[in-house]
């Protein structure tokens, strides 16, 4: 008796340990990319900038004698839906809300350098769509790079604001944008949810600069959005 119950036990600890070896070959949440949809969040650093396309006969604008962009940081909260198109290939939107903060610095010569700086902050509804296209999974990892545009609303846009002269004028900015984006992430299958990391570049289309006969408008012809986003996001 003994020896049948010593022999049981044997059987049922070598088929726990198989079973325990198999679960970690076929990894956690196994049947993640046959699922038709998904849904999490993220929270992710932004880092927002202008690319600026200077006025023709920029030198006719007297004492100014460039313009620059510097980036500001910001962060993005932002609801995930995933919807599976192929076991590989998934389309992906991520409506999120985005705060940023982007400055333009005019210098203008003299005895010494003059710099008029002029910030700009602003609230952002975001809505990309992107097309994922995804790795095979190695155990509990996988990759990932995507492609698509989207369009942005600033919901702190001052385009209406009755400006002034001189030197106390603002940078009036347009509130609607649309742009492309490419960006690549990783991923990370855990016990009962994904963890992925991405980082992503999206380019506006649209002018955004409102000509408001100002020195700081007329000499700029073009002023396009650039941001680079870091993101985290949590998915089940």
């Amino acid at each position: 008796m003994k020896t049948k119950f010593k022999y049981n036990s044997v059987i049922a600890l070598l088929f726990a340990c198989v079973s325990s070896h198999a679960q970690e070959e076929r990894g956690n949440l196994n049947n993640y990319y046959k699922e038709t949809l998904h849904f999490g969040f993220t929270l992710g650093v932004n880092r927002t900038n202008f690319i600026i396309h200077p006025a023709p006969h920029f030198e006719t604008f007297d004492t100014l004698k460039w313009v620059r962009s510097k980036p500001k940081t910001g962060f993005n909260l932002g609801i995930v839906s995933e919807l599976r198109l192929h076991e590989y290939i998934t389309l992906r939107f991520v409506p999120n809300l985005s705060f940023a903060e982007r400055s333009l610095e005019y210098y203008f010569a003299g005895i010494d350098t003059i710099v008029r700086k002029k910030t700009i902050e602003s609230t952002f509804l975001n809505f990309p769509l992107d097309l994922k296209i995804r790795s095979k999974r190695v155990k509990n990892f996988g990759a990932y790079v995507l492609a698509g545009g989207g369009y942005s609303l600033d919901l702190a846009s001052k385009r209406k604001v009755q400006n002034t002269s001189g030197t106390d004028a603002i940078v009036k900015l347009k509130r609607d944008d649309f742009s492309y984006e490419v960006g690549a992430g990783a991923e990370f299958y855990l016990e009962y949810f994904k963890f992925a990391i991405e980082g992503k570049l999206s380019i506006g289309t649209t002018n955004l600069l409102i000509k408001d006969n100002t020195i700081f408008s007329n000499s700029v012809d073009k002023l396009n959005s650039k941001v680079f986003l870091v993101s985290i996001t949590f998915e089940g």
